[in-house]
């Protein structure tokens, strides 16, 4: 394959600037003694707090994407169509170790604990912590989520957090008189799924960390107990969600009011200081994940659920287990290179779906995306991809899932033998395959035909990690909407309202998506809701290469594999496999979702391929991180759609 452009042409190259330190939207290089001494680390947040304060402040006044901008359309602007053009055009260059994340207070306390002799585990762990302190709207220990670790020696582990069902959910809970209860499954107690967050963090830590939870912790409880400054963010969402917030009177307390000035709402710079929070981070660090699940935190939580219609009880809590579950893996030959996808297996559905559309798309050559034949071919092997997650995937422990066949090379031949590479196919007419193994033939069985939830909300969050051993994280971890149900423990942490990922009501669309569901989702006690979170790690002739995913919903799937498809099939260089445009097809509805950068001929000539088209400001957020083949370098990647934080030394 002969090396094309993207519309943000950077080759990988040797020659990127070295950087200290990079928060958000742009890189400042520090000398070590303004960021971390790994001799003095200490109070390494104390010394470092003026300094954080202005550049958030700094920071704050880019425009940063909201929540709602994730699910909402709205018409392209000439302003909004020319964002990227102040995008940082090279990735973060660190020859030790490299942390992505959404907050540049999340990869700082990410970095910190790498500079202290942790690992990239120690480091995830502390960053996913952090990030459930600055960065309500996703970041979390009400949740659930996915780590994918795969260690320089070779070893490789998925972890699945995900959030389960309680023991008194019911398949009709939320439908009343044969309709669904508006917001019952998105708003409020009875909203929530049991978390795995806190249960899946320790896991991780205790089966490939190397430092002890109260370590790994310190920066969050700093963070928690101390305050940090308040970015326009997180102003500009307290205000879009204050309709929801204010519901909820402990909600209300934390975010929409500053208790130290008079009970206004907050303002750009002043401190967000949580309390109960940092108490219930210092049990944890202290007692363990026990404290969350049989402890003072576990009746904390269970009291409110009591008090206000929730249904998890300490039995479901106490019962809670995280699973360690085999990585799914996919291989490839390119340009005299051996590939190697480590990606997300059931009850995730992308890892699945990423592996069927990379084999769907070996067939053909791709160029770009200001190549029209390349983002056709790319959304027809997302409309067979979307039909097939739509039938075939589930909890893997309660359903047979056909994952072999789904990612069969010969299954792939037979879906791009569907594909008219002249013009668009249409969702009526292509149905979920019959996926096999090659040397079987396929089954006579019709496939069902409807669709199940595509999960999560669209502030879900993820980041990546790199050690300077060579050791990588992907992680991803979700509150389902943004801000999760809105309805805060008097423990201080939000809770998800993860029960919408289920099938609420077979035959009618579920709140989030407006997604037709089946019964294979369904509600059940102790069930894990189908998933589309994907963290994705790619090995290039056996040694690490990239590590990727994305928050967004069904958009996951599609983001994550465009940021693939940009390393591996495309060889840009890691912040243009990040800037790149992005487009979206989920076979139902029947349209190319298109982001503002995609000119308007573009989308014209799409058009009169026969392609319905809908513009989106933004698809996905991915914080990767590349190696550079020839000096091993870590190249961070923050996606600057809404000012992602890359960190390296």
């Amino acid at each position: 394959m002969s090396p094309h452009q993207l519309p943000v042409p950077r080759r990988r190259a040797s020659g990127t600037p070295q950087a200290e330190f990079a928060c958000r939207s742009f890189c400042i290089p520090l000398r070590n003694t303004h960021f971390v001494d790994s001799r003095k680390t200490k109070n390494v947040f104390r010394r470092t707090f003026l300094l954080t304060f202005f550049l958030l402040l700094a920071v704050s006044r880019s425009h940063a994407q909201t929540a709602g901008e994730l699910q909402d359309n709205s018409a392209p602007s000439a302003k909004q169509a020319n964002a990227s053009d102040t995008w940082p055009q090279q990735a973060v260059r660190g020859s030790h170790a490299m942390v992505a994340t959404d907050e540049a207070l999340g990869s700082q306390a990410g970095v910190t604990i790498l500079k202290q002799g942790g690992n990239a585990v120690d480091a995830a762990v502390a960053a996913a912590f952090a990030l459930a302190v600055v960065e309500p709207a996703a970041g979390n220990i009400g949740g659930g989520g996915f780590m994918l670790v795969r260690l320089a020696d070779g070893k490789t582990n998925f972890f699945d957090y995900r959030e389960v069902a309680p023991a008194k959910a019911t398949r009709d809970m939320y439908i009343h008189d044969g309709k669904l209860i508006p917001d019952a499954s998105t708003l409020g107690y009875r909203s929530v799924a049991v978390p795995g967050t806190v249960a899946g963090l320790e896991l991780v830590l205790k089966t490939h960390g190397t430092m002890k939870l109260a370590q790994v912790m310190a920066p969050a409880i700093h963070l928690a107990r101390d305050g940090f400054p308040i970015t326009e963010t997180l102003v500009r969402e307290f205000d879009e969600e204050k309709s929801s917030l204010e519901q909820f009177f402990v909600s209300k307390r934390i975010f929409l009011s500053n208790a130290r000035n008079q009970n206004r709402a907050y303002k750009v710079g002043d401190i967000f200081r949580q309390p109960e929070l940092a108490a219930t981070l210092e049990r944890i660090a202290k007692n363990g994940a026990a404290d969350f699940y049989r402890g003072e935190t576990a009746r904390m939580l269970v009291a409110d659920m009591q008090s206000n219609g929730g249904i998890i009880t300490l039995d479901d809590l106490a019962k809670y287990r995280p699973k360690i579950r085999e990585v799914l893996r996919a291989h490839y030959q390119i340009e005299g290179h051996r590939w190697e996808v480590l990606t997300s297996p059931p009850p995730s559905s992308g890892g699945v779906a990423i592996i069927e559309a990379l084999n769907i798309l070996k067939q053909t050559p791709l160029k770009g995306w200001d190549d029209l034949p390349s983002v056709r071919m790319v959304v027809e092997a997302m409309r067979r991809v979307f039909a097939d997650r739509a039938a075939y995937l589930a909890d893997p422990d309660y359903s047979d899932i056909p994952v072999a066949g789904l990612t069969s090379d010969c299954y792939a031949k037979e879906l791009f033998a569907t594909i008219n590479p002249q013009h668009a196919s249409s969702s009526k007419e292509i149905k979920a395959g019959t996926p096999h193994v090659c040397g079987v033939s396929a089954g006579k069985s019709a496939a069902p035909n409807t669709v199940v939830s595509l999960g999560e909300g669209p502030h879900t969050t993820h980041f990546s990690v790199v050690d300077a051993a060579g050791n990588a994280v992907a992680s991803t971890y979700t509150l389902n909407d943004s801000y999760g149900s809105h309805a805060t423990s008097s423990a201080g942490f939000l809770l998800n309202d993860e029960m919408d990922d289920f099938t609420t009501q077979p035959g009618v669309p579920n709140a989030l998506f407006g997604l037709m569901q089946s019964d294979a989702n369904a509600i059940a006690p102790n069930h894990r809701p189908l998933s589309s979170m994907t963290p994705t790690i790619l090995l290039r002739d056996g040694k690490l290469s990239f590590v990727t995913g994305s928050p967004g919903g069904p958009t996951i799937i599609s983001a994550t594999l465009l940021s693939v498809i940009n390393w591996m099939r495309l060889g840009v260089d890691a912040q243009a496999a990040i800037n790149a445009p992005r487009f979206h097809h989920q076979w139902l509805p029947d349209e190319v979702v298109m982001e503002r950068e995609f000119s308007p001929v573009f989308e014209q000539a799409l058009n009169a391929n026969g392609y319905a088209t809908k513009r989106k400001g933004h698809i996905g957020l991915v914080n990767a991180i590349g190696i550079d083949a020839q000096t091993g370098d870590c190249l961070g990647a923050a996606d600057p759609r809404d000012h992602g934080s890359a960190m390296g030394y």
